[in-house]
């Protein structure tokens, strides 16, 4: 196994765990990647899916208590009911669209030009969204209520358009329809939990016949890097956003979607 090829799956994992939480779209950062380490193939494809269940494992690992406490309680508490009847509210509008268009999305959509509009016009959405959000009213994931959770669930069907941002979706529109910085956050992450695993399940189901033993070490480094990257995210923004709004990655967008626009024009 050549070390350079190790050192590639090294930085991508780090890259898809430190992009995927955050609304700057990992989509668009793992094509510049991509295509600057040369690793863009149906391998590089298969490889995405890998440390994509990396960032995954990383939700999982940060709210277990929360998810423990959830599963433990399920059959006898109403809140913990709630909690999981709002997340699969809010799951099923983009799992469905996904599931009838994903491979038309990805066929016609999936390019760096729409990433980079997708990745400005969504920065310019964040500026506008922080200056006219309404005044929050829910305060917890607890509290969300079950129509909050549709109107979040089909905020997220934007991030089946690519560079968008499942996370910025989810975030904002979270912030729109009535949920501080910190709830909507919070959901986010748990609701990238059922979603994710779907995406990530169909992928590998798709792409199994691609796996090669020779693989293991590419994907365990992936795997590892884009795990670790992605907890040390999760509990910064965590931090971030109880004192901070999100225009700097907004600017971030715009400035980043620039780039790819004049790298990948031809």
């Amino acid at each position: 196994m050549e070390l350079i090829i190790l050192f590639k799956a090294f930085v991508l994992g780090i890259v898809e765990g430190a992009t995927e939480f955050l609304p700057i779209s990992s989509t668009g950062h793992l094509i510049i990647a991509g295509d600057l380490l040369n690793f863009n193939d149906e391998k590089g494809k298969v490889f995405e899916i890998v440390i994509q269940l990396g960032a995954i494992f990383a939700v999982c690992w940060e709210f277990r208590r929360h998810l423990l406490n959830t599963a433990n309680s399920l059959t006898s508490n109403a809140s913990a009911q709630s909690f999981v009847k709002n997340l699969v509210i809010a799951f099923l509008p983009a799992a469905t669209l996904g599931f009838l268009f994903l491979h038309q999305i990805k066929q016609f959509l999936f390019n760096p030009v729409s990433v980079a509009i997708a990745l400005i016009l969504g920065g310019f959405a964040i500026l506008f969204i922080e200056k006219n959000a309404p005044k929050a009213n829910t305060y917890r994931v607890e509290s969300v209520s079950a129509k909050q959770a549709l109107q979040i669930g089909f905020a997220q069907t934007l991030a089946l358009f690519p560079g968008v941002s499942r996370s910025g979706a989810t975030i904002l529109g979270g912030m729109v329809f009535g949920l501080n910085r910190l709830a909507a956050t919070e959901f986010s992450f748990f609701l990238s939990i059922p979603i994710m695993f779907a995406a990530t399940g169909l992928d590998l189901f798709k792409s199994w016949k691609l796996f090669s033993t020779s693989d293991i070490p590419i994907f365990t480094v992936g795997f590892v890097t884009a795990f670790v990257s992605a907890l040390i995210v999760i509990k910064l923004l965590l931090r971030y956003v109880a004192t901070h709004n999100f225009r700097a990655f907004a600017w971030y967008r715009i400035v980043f979607g620039v780039m790819v626009l004049v790298y990948f024009w031809k």
